[in-house]
């Protein structure tokens, strides 16, 4: 992930190996000390490398879109290619985002395929999984799901039972959901410390599913932690408008792919 920015764009690389005390592209190409999968790692890493891909796009194409979007922390580089904030800041979030959600332990998510939102919100109530949040609504039939470790494998076998297939996602946390309340409050006391500048792009929002609004960024993001990603009614608010055409801004294509399926 990034093996072709790091060396192209060394002033930023350089700026976040200060800022975080560690080598980014030692941890994102080698990772020698097995850290990559832990979200206060994961974040920074997905940060400075989506970064660097849009400012690879901008050098190349001269043109900036119309709309931006990111699913979950991909939101935060959404903002930074608004101008809503410089590339520091942006990764001085994120950093502390992810220190923050590490702390809690003992979550766990699954993504369910092939069936509804509405099915799986059925599925949840009728079997009274009252513990299980829904995390993201990802594609017409694709949800994911997030709660306590034991409990989503509880359901698990629920769903497959159901017909869906159920897949764990490689997570440290129940993310997007009630679990992450308890660092809400400090996250946003966090976010009182900057000021952050009205965007020259519309961002669309998670939490919102619709454009942010400036003087609401601080409670957006404080509320997108323990909310589900909107991203379906996200991609379905761009397709309402004139000719839209979408393109994915980083490694690989499991935007493009939700959003061909929407």
């Amino acid at each position: 992930m990034g093996r072709d920015l790091f060396d192209q764009f060394p002033e930023w690389v350089e700026m976040a190996d200060s800022e975080l005390g560690y080598s980014i592209k030692k941890l994102c190409l080698e990772d020698p000390d097995r850290q990559l999968s832990r979200t206060q790692y994961t974040q920074p890493a997905m940060y400075v490398v989506n970064a660097l891909s849009y400012f690879n796009k901008l050098e190349k194409t001269q043109r900036k879109p119309d709309f931006v979007a990111g699913h979950s922390l991909g939101e935060y580089n959404a903002l930074l290619a608004a101008n809503t904030y410089d590339f520091l800041t942006g990764l001085r979030l994120v950093r502390k985002r992810g220190e923050l959600m590490a702390g809690v332990a003992g979550g766990a998510m699954a993504a369910i395929i092939g069936m509804g939102a509405e099915r799986v919100s059925e599925v949840l109530y009728n079997f009274a999984f009252d513990t299980i949040d829904v995390a993201n609504y990802n594609e017409p039939l694709q949800t994911v799901i997030s709660g306590p470790a034991g409990d989503l494998q509880d359901v698990t076998l629920v769903f497959k039972e159901a017909g869906a297939e159920v897949f764990p996602l490689q997570v440290s946390a129940a993310f997007h959901s009630r679990y992450m309340r308890g660092v809400q409050s400090e996250f946003q006391a966090f976010l009182d410390q900057f000021d952050f500048q009205p965007g020259t792009i519309p961002v669309i929002s998670n939490y919102l599913a619709r454009p942010y609004v400036h003087d609401r960024v601080k409670e957006t993001l404080t509320n997108q932690i323990c909310n589900p990603v909107r991203w379906t009614e996200s991609i379905q608010f761009l397709l309402q408008q004139e000719n839209p055409e979408f393109e994915e801004i980083g490694p690989g294509t499991v935007l493009t792919n939700m959003i061909r399926k929407i």
